[in-house]
Protein backbone atom coordinates (compact mmCIF):
# COMPACT_ATOMS: atom_id res chain seq x y z
CA UNK A 1 0.00 0.00 0.00
CA UNK A 2 1.14 3.51 -0.82
CA UNK A 3 1.47 6.68 0.67
CA UNK A 4 0.05 9.80 -1.00
CA UNK A 5 0.88 10.08 -4.58
CA UNK A 6 1.77 7.69 -7.60
CA UNK A 7 -0.29 4.69 -6.36
CA UNK A 8 1.37 1.32 -7.29
CA UNK A 9 4.60 3.12 -9.19
CA UNK A 10 5.34 4.38 -5.38
CA UNK A 11 7.15 0.82 -5.47
CA UNK A 12 8.75 0.40 -8.55
CA UNK A 13 12.11 0.94 -6.70
CA UNK A 14 12.11 -2.59 -5.67
CA UNK A 15 9.22 -4.29 -6.77
CA UNK A 16 11.17 -6.17 -9.37
CA UNK A 17 13.62 -7.39 -6.67
CA UNK A 18 10.32 -8.59 -4.39
CA UNK A 19 8.69 -9.77 -7.39
CA UNK A 20 11.64 -12.70 -7.71
CA UNK A 21 10.56 -13.91 -3.85
CA UNK A 22 7.10 -13.64 -4.00
CA UNK A 23 4.15 -13.05 -5.59
CA UNK A 24 2.99 -9.34 -5.12
CA UNK A 25 0.38 -7.03 -5.52
CA UNK A 26 0.85 -3.92 -5.57
CA UNK A 27 -2.13 -1.65 -5.46
CA UNK A 28 -3.71 1.49 -6.65
CA UNK A 29 -5.62 2.94 -3.16
CA UNK A 30 -9.38 4.60 -4.36
CA UNK A 31 -8.32 8.11 -5.83
CA UNK A 32 -5.11 7.13 -6.59
CA UNK A 33 -3.62 5.81 -9.81
CA UNK A 34 -6.42 3.98 -11.44
CA UNK A 35 -8.32 2.93 -8.92
CA UNK A 36 -12.00 5.68 -8.82
CA UNK A 37 -12.36 7.76 -5.45
CA UNK A 38 -14.58 6.25 -2.54
CA UNK A 39 -18.05 7.80 -3.14
CA UNK A 40 -18.87 8.62 0.12
CA UNK A 41 -16.41 9.89 3.09
CA UNK A 42 -13.01 9.07 2.79
CA UNK A 43 -11.08 8.31 6.35
CA UNK A 44 -7.90 5.71 7.29
CA UNK A 45 -11.14 3.95 8.36
CA UNK A 46 -13.13 3.82 5.00
CA UNK A 47 -9.81 3.43 3.07
CA UNK A 48 -8.91 0.72 5.10
CA UNK A 49 -12.33 -0.95 4.73
CA UNK A 50 -11.24 -0.41 0.53
CA UNK A 51 -8.52 -2.66 1.20
CA UNK A 52 -10.18 -5.15 3.64
CA UNK A 53 -12.78 -5.83 0.88
CA UNK A 54 -10.07 -6.09 -1.74
CA UNK A 55 -8.46 -8.91 0.88
CA UNK A 56 -11.53 -10.89 1.17
CA UNK A 57 -13.15 -11.03 -2.48
CA UNK A 58 -9.37 -11.79 -3.82
CA UNK A 59 -9.46 -14.83 -1.57
CA UNK A 60 -6.44 -13.62 0.13
CA UNK A 61 -6.88 -14.16 4.16
CA UNK A 62 -3.39 -14.10 5.89
CA UNK A 63 -2.03 -12.18 2.81
CA UNK A 64 1.74 -10.15 4.50
CA UNK A 65 0.88 -6.52 4.16
CA UNK A 66 3.66 -3.84 3.18
CA UNK A 67 2.62 -0.07 3.60
CA UNK A 68 4.63 3.32 3.21
CA UNK A 69 3.34 6.94 4.64
CA UNK A 70 -0.33 6.44 4.65
CA UNK A 71 -0.33 2.95 3.36
CA UNK A 72 2.18 1.95 6.53
CA UNK A 73 -1.02 3.57 8.73
CA UNK A 74 -3.35 1.44 6.55
CA UNK A 75 -1.57 -1.93 7.11
CA UNK A 76 -0.79 -1.26 10.60
CA UNK A 77 -4.72 -0.57 11.07
CA UNK A 78 -5.46 -3.93 9.22
CA UNK A 79 -3.45 -5.65 11.72
CA UNK A 80 -5.39 -3.77 14.49
CA UNK A 81 -8.56 -5.38 13.08
CA UNK A 82 -6.61 -8.84 12.64
CA UNK A 83 -6.67 -8.69 8.73
CA UNK A 84 -3.88 -10.57 6.92
CA UNK A 85 -0.57 -12.13 8.18
CA UNK A 86 2.60 -10.39 8.49
CA UNK A 87 2.99 -6.59 8.45
CA UNK A 88 5.58 -4.19 7.70
CA UNK A 89 4.94 -0.64 8.16
CA UNK A 90 7.78 1.83 6.81
CA UNK A 91 7.23 5.62 8.02
CA UNK A 92 3.80 5.12 8.99
CA UNK A 93 1.19 8.16 9.58
CA UNK A 94 -0.85 8.53 12.31
CA UNK A 95 1.32 8.96 15.21
CA UNK A 96 1.76 13.00 15.05
CA UNK A 97 1.04 14.82 19.15
CA UNK A 98 -0.80 17.84 18.11
CA UNK A 99 2.68 20.13 17.32
CA UNK A 100 3.59 18.17 15.06
CA UNK A 101 0.17 17.28 13.29
CA UNK A 102 0.06 21.12 13.03
CA UNK A 103 3.57 21.65 11.53
CA UNK A 104 3.03 18.69 8.85
CA UNK A 105 -0.25 19.70 7.32
CA UNK A 106 1.56 23.50 7.54
CA UNK A 107 4.11 21.92 4.95
CA UNK A 108 2.96 19.53 3.49
CA UNK A 109 0.04 21.40 1.65
CA UNK A 110 2.22 24.11 0.37
CA UNK A 111 4.31 21.51 -1.28
CA UNK A 112 1.41 19.82 -2.77
CA UNK A 113 0.30 23.20 -3.91
CA UNK A 114 3.58 24.07 -5.38
CA UNK A 115 3.96 21.02 -7.09
CA UNK A 116 0.04 21.63 -8.68
CA UNK A 117 1.63 24.94 -9.72
CA UNK A 118 4.96 23.33 -11.68
CA UNK A 119 2.67 20.25 -13.26
CA UNK A 120 3.91 21.17 -16.17
CA UNK A 121 7.69 21.33 -15.46
CA UNK A 122 7.98 18.67 -13.29
CA UNK A 123 10.15 16.57 -15.71
CA UNK A 124 12.57 19.25 -16.08
CA UNK A 125 13.00 20.04 -12.41
CA UNK A 126 13.27 16.83 -11.18
CA UNK A 127 15.93 15.63 -13.88
CA UNK A 128 18.44 17.93 -12.68
CA UNK A 129 20.26 17.50 -9.07
CA UNK A 130 19.28 20.92 -7.97
CA UNK A 131 15.66 20.71 -9.11
CA UNK A 132 15.47 17.38 -6.40
CA UNK A 133 16.97 19.00 -4.08
CA UNK A 134 14.27 22.04 -3.93
CA UNK A 135 11.40 19.55 -4.67
CA UNK A 136 12.07 16.91 -2.44
CA UNK A 137 14.41 18.31 0.82
CA UNK A 138 10.78 17.34 3.14
CA UNK A 139 10.76 13.91 1.80
CA UNK A 140 14.51 12.48 1.00
CA UNK A 141 17.60 12.87 3.08
CA UNK A 142 19.61 12.62 -0.57
CA UNK A 143 17.68 13.77 -3.09
CA UNK A 144 20.15 15.04 -5.29
CA UNK A 145 21.08 11.38 -5.73
CA UNK A 146 17.76 10.01 -6.96
CA UNK A 147 16.76 9.42 -10.37
CA UNK A 148 13.89 11.53 -11.91
CA UNK A 149 12.45 7.70 -13.22
CA UNK A 150 12.46 7.28 -9.58
CA UNK A 151 10.18 10.32 -8.14
CA UNK A 152 8.37 11.67 -10.87
CA UNK A 153 5.34 9.20 -10.16
CA UNK A 154 5.27 10.10 -6.83
CA UNK A 155 5.60 13.79 -7.35
CA UNK A 156 3.27 13.90 -10.06
CA UNK A 157 0.72 11.64 -8.37
CA UNK A 158 0.55 14.73 -5.39
CA UNK A 159 -0.49 16.90 -8.21
CA UNK A 160 -2.88 14.82 -10.19
CA UNK A 161 -4.62 12.39 -7.86
CA UNK A 162 -8.31 13.23 -7.16
CA UNK A 163 -8.17 11.69 -3.72
CA UNK A 164 -4.80 13.32 -2.30
CA UNK A 165 -6.55 16.71 -0.89
CA UNK A 166 -8.94 14.63 0.87
CA UNK A 167 -6.70 11.83 2.06
CA UNK A 168 -4.21 14.37 3.53
CA UNK A 169 -7.29 15.95 5.67
CA UNK A 170 -8.04 12.23 6.80
CA UNK A 171 -4.67 12.15 7.98
CA UNK A 172 -4.64 15.79 9.68
CA UNK A 173 -7.95 16.04 10.55
CA UNK A 174 -8.92 12.70 11.38
CA UNK A 175 -8.27 10.25 15.18
CA UNK A 176 -4.91 9.53 15.70
CA UNK A 177 -3.93 5.82 14.86
CA UNK A 178 -5.19 3.51 17.65
CA UNK A 179 -2.98 0.39 18.93
CA UNK A 180 -3.54 -3.01 19.41
CA UNK A 181 -2.28 -4.89 22.63
CA UNK A 182 0.06 -7.68 22.68
CA UNK A 183 -0.37 -10.84 21.15
CA UNK A 184 -3.80 -9.34 19.29
CA UNK A 185 -2.06 -8.77 15.81
CA UNK A 186 -2.26 -11.98 13.27
CA UNK A 187 1.01 -12.49 12.54
CA UNK A 188 4.47 -10.25 13.06
CA UNK A 189 4.86 -6.77 12.79
CA UNK A 190 7.92 -5.24 11.27
CA UNK A 191 7.96 -1.12 11.55
CA UNK A 192 10.61 0.80 9.64
CA UNK A 193 11.64 4.28 10.06
CA UNK A 194 14.15 6.61 8.70
CA UNK A 195 16.29 8.35 10.92
CA UNK A 196 15.98 11.57 8.61
CA UNK A 197 12.21 11.40 8.52
CA UNK A 198 11.23 15.02 8.18
CA UNK A 199 7.42 14.22 7.43
CA UNK A 200 6.94 11.25 10.02
CA UNK A 201 10.03 12.23 12.41
CA UNK A 202 11.81 9.70 14.24
CA UNK A 203 10.61 10.54 17.75
CA UNK A 204 6.96 9.25 16.65
CA UNK A 205 8.61 5.81 16.03
CA UNK A 206 8.55 5.26 19.99
CA UNK A 207 4.69 5.82 19.99
CA UNK A 208 4.27 3.66 17.09
CA UNK A 209 5.52 0.88 19.51
CA UNK A 210 4.04 1.51 22.39
CA UNK A 211 0.97 1.09 20.73
CA UNK A 212 1.92 -1.88 19.08
CA UNK A 213 4.02 -3.85 21.32
CA UNK A 214 4.46 -6.94 19.54
CA UNK A 215 6.30 -4.65 16.40
CA UNK A 216 9.98 -4.86 15.74
CA UNK A 217 11.69 -1.33 14.90
CA UNK A 218 14.02 -1.21 12.33
CA UNK A 219 16.02 1.98 11.85
CA UNK A 220 17.14 3.00 8.20
CA UNK A 221 19.58 5.52 8.53
CA UNK A 222 20.94 7.97 6.24
CA UNK A 223 17.62 7.82 4.69
CA UNK A 224 13.92 10.10 4.80
CA UNK A 225 10.36 9.47 4.82
CA UNK A 226 11.14 6.93 1.41
CA UNK A 227 12.88 4.21 2.16
CA UNK A 228 12.34 2.68 -1.53
CA UNK A 229 14.33 5.77 -2.57
CA UNK A 230 16.90 6.19 -0.03
CA UNK A 231 17.42 2.64 0.96
CA UNK A 232 15.65 0.30 -1.53
CA UNK A 233 17.95 -2.05 -0.83
CA UNK A 234 17.79 -2.21 2.79
CA UNK A 235 14.23 -1.72 2.09
CA UNK A 236 13.72 -4.77 -0.08
CA UNK A 237 15.62 -6.84 2.67
CA UNK A 238 13.87 -6.10 5.51
CA UNK A 239 10.28 -6.67 3.53
CA UNK A 240 11.89 -10.56 2.93
CA UNK A 241 13.15 -11.21 6.19
CA UNK A 242 9.86 -9.92 7.92
CA UNK A 243 7.22 -11.33 5.79
CA UNK A 244 5.77 -15.13 5.38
Amino acid sequence: MHGLGAGWRSWVPILDELAEHHEVIAVDLPGFGETPPLTGEVSIATLTDSVADFIRDEGLDGVSTVGQSMGGRIVLELARRGIGGDTVALDPGGFWNDRELVIFGATLRPSIALVRALRGMLPALLGSPAGRTLLLAQLSARPWALSRETVLPDVRGLADSPSTGAALDALTKGPKQQGAPAGTVPGRVTIGWGRRDLVTVPRQATRATELFPDAVLHWFERCGHFPQWDAPTEATQLILNSTA
